[in-house]
């Protein structure tokens, strides 16, 4: 018998909760059971179908602290083809990949009727997710109590709510079993292990877990560099110029370590089944605004917004104010090394120890500037790209990370650059490397994990002396999980993980041959960083939405970019060295630059060509 969603129930009051809505304070009762009606109708009305419900009923409200918050969730049946609708890929009995579909439900492996673990917690928040931010208006000209919050056709009604205050935040809640499981076999017990990424995949979703993957790969793959670095560091400490061994070597180490990940990423993917998702045209995200109109595409009615505006402001706005801001950072270089002069001066006219210590002032302040300048750069950052209106959200996030990486990359490594192949001075270029390299570890783990930690613990008390004191004779175990969860600070996703993980590729194999101890203290910090990040996504942050994922994404060939830039400076660095100067003392190495450069910028045209390819196949099979 076939099910279709206008035969399901959405009157269920007792339900497993899922997500929350919080809902300002002063939310007008017809706003509510407007809202609670567009959830709950059915899909050919316009509403969501899912299961929806106060998290307190009237006698709970007397007794706690009315918060405004509600459940949401979903039947099994309304599940089941929510999966079907986004596309999910599950394993079949036959051992082989395939989109999953209601009709064919009993020849997936693992499924059963009376089995509710079919899908994971995360896949059912995704599928919640989805709907919530596919709720679009059609009639309404406002948002009813709000005259003010008008409504256009087709805007997304969750991002209107969202903005005009009257929806706080929508977040997924925890397991707590499940969540108590992932920690101890993830970073309660300190060890050299491999992490639980299978786990974190069920529990996170595949987004967060191909992090997890990837940074735990990327500190195995700076190991055999730390290793052969230590040494070398001991051993010629003194002498600046005895680097074109251990150049070489970062060669062909920073090629070849993001050949492999790219296929021990596509062994996983495919596991999970994500690699052979479904690929469909992508939904208007959810910020995206325009007049109503039918997609030419896909047929369907949404938000239209003609390309060239956005171009026009792309190119009229955007692009002048990312040049504007590479122009500072220049500026505030020139600072620095106005400041570097001054320290050098004044330690040569005193030599005393104290001024040595002096020497590393104008690198530390210059670090902490830096980290203090990429962050104030990505909120213009942010709200630029919203401004431009992209209709996707895969646009959104490359216009995004192409805006903030080319900022980061001129910020953190142009003095460098300059100091290199400018001023040619392999002292101060290690002392600025190490001070950069280790100043920007200590304040991210700082800032990341430990103040939010902190910070997290001491509003975990407060909830829970609160509880205490209100001796409710009720179980509040659910308020009081949703009133802790709902303080929690708000997840945003990899960016921030990427880019760091970015830079520190950039530091080890851009100039790491002149100081090779830099793959060591990026072990170290990343170890350290599993750890932490660990613990803030389990302890200090919400929960995040799943969001499934069949590679790293646009940071792979972001990655892969930094990979040509640190083949072409090592060659310099290599063609700079008195060594190679003295075996080739008229050509002064420029021939070898060329070709290598050109080799090397043909190595990776050739994989990106290879990569539509092997998908073809993959598809064909």
């Amino acid at each position: 018998m076939k099910v279709t969603l206008s035969a399901l129930n959405t009157s269920e009051s007792s339900f497993t909760p899922l997500v929350v809505i919080e809902l300002a304070q002063d939310v007008k009762e017809e706003t509510k059971e407007w809202l609670k009606n567009r959830i709950i109708a059915k899909k050919e009305d316009g509403g969501a179908q899912l299961l929806f419900r106060p998290l307190l009923n009237k006698y709970e409200q007397e007794t706690l602290e009315n918060q405004n918050l509600y459940l949401v969730g979903a039947s099994k049946i309304r599940m089941l083809l929510g999966a079907e609708a986004v596309g999910l890929v599950k394993e079949c009995n036959d051992n082989t990949m395939r989109a999953f579909t209601y009709r064919t439900r009993q020849n997936f492996k693992g499924f059963d009727d009376n089995n509710d673990d079919f899908l994971t917690m995360a896949e059912c928040q995704f599928i919640i997710k989805h709907e919530l931010e596919n709720l679009r208006a059609k009639d309404e000209k406002m948002i009813p109590g709000y005259p003010q919050a008008k409504l256009y056709p087709g805007k997304s009604l969750l991002r209107r709510l969202l903005t005009s205050g009257i929806v706080i935040q929508v977040f997924p809640l925890h397991d707590n079993e499940a969540l108590k499981k992932l920690e101890d076999s993830w970073y309660t017990r300190f060890a050299l292990k491999y992490q639980p990424i299978d786990s974190i995949r069920g529990y996170f979703g595949e987004t967060i877990a191909l992090y997890f993957g990837f940074l735990e790969y990327f500190t195995f793959a700076l190991i055999p560099m730390a290793v052969i670095g230590l040494p070398y560091y001991l051993f010629v400490w003194e002498d600046y110029d005895k680097y074109v061994i251990f150049a070489s070597f970062n060669l062909i180490w920073s090629t070849v370590i993001l050949e492999v990940w790219k296929r021990g990423c596509a062994n996983m993917t495919y596991r999970w089944g994500t690699l052979l998702m479904k690929r469909k045209f992508e939904e208007p995200r959810p910020g995206f605004h325009g007049v109503l109109g039918i997609n030419p595409i896909t047929g369907k009615e949404e938000p239209l917004y003609p390309s060239y505006k956005r171009q026009l402001r792309i190119y009229l706005v955007s692009l002048p104010f990312v040049c504007l801001c590479l122009y500072f950072s220049l500026y505030v270089m020139m600072i620095y090394f106005d400041l570097e002069v001054w320290a050098l001066g004044l330690h040569e006219n005193s030599g005393s120890e104290w001024t040595s210590v002096l020497l590393y002032v104008p690198s530390i302040i210059y670090a902490i500037v830096i980290e203090i300048m990429n962050r104030l750069y990505r909120y213009a950052a942010e709200f630029l790209t919203s401004w431009e209106n992209h209709r996707l959200e895969s646009a959104y996030q490359n216009h995004l990370i192409l805006k903030v990486l080319v900022f980061n990359f001129l910020n953190c490594f142009a003095s460098l650059f300059y100091i290199a192949f400018v001023l040619k001075d392999m002292k101060l270029l290690r002392q600025s490397l190490a001070t950069l390299l280790i100043t920007s570890q200590i304040l991210n783990q700082i800032v990341e994990s430990l103040l939010p930690y902190w910070l997290q613990r001491k509003h975990g008390v407060r909830v829970k002396r609160k509880m205490q004191a209100l001796k409710t004779d009720i179980d509040a175990t659910l308020y009081e999980q949703v009133i802790l969860e709902k303080e929690m600070g708000t997840y945003l996703g990899t960016f921030d993980d990427y880019l760091e993980l970015f830079l520190q590729f950039g530091y080890v194999s851009l100039f790491s041959c002149v100081y090779p101890l830099a793959a060591a203290f990026a072990v170290l910090n990343n170890f350290t960083e599993v750890n932490s990040d660990a613990l803030k996504m389990c302890r200090v942050f919400k929960r995040p939405f799943s969001e499934p994922s069949a590679s790293i994404g646009v940071w792979q060939l972001a990655f892969e970019t930094m990979s040509v830039i640190s083949v072409v400076t090592n060659c310099a660095l290599i063609g700079m060295s008195p060594q190679v100067n003295a075996i080739f003392p008229e050509s002064k190495a420029d021939l070898i630059l060329i070709v290598v450069a050109v080799e090397q910028m043909k190595l990776v045209t050739e994989n990106l060509k290879e990569e539509p390819k092997e998908s073809g196949k993959e598809k064909a099979t």
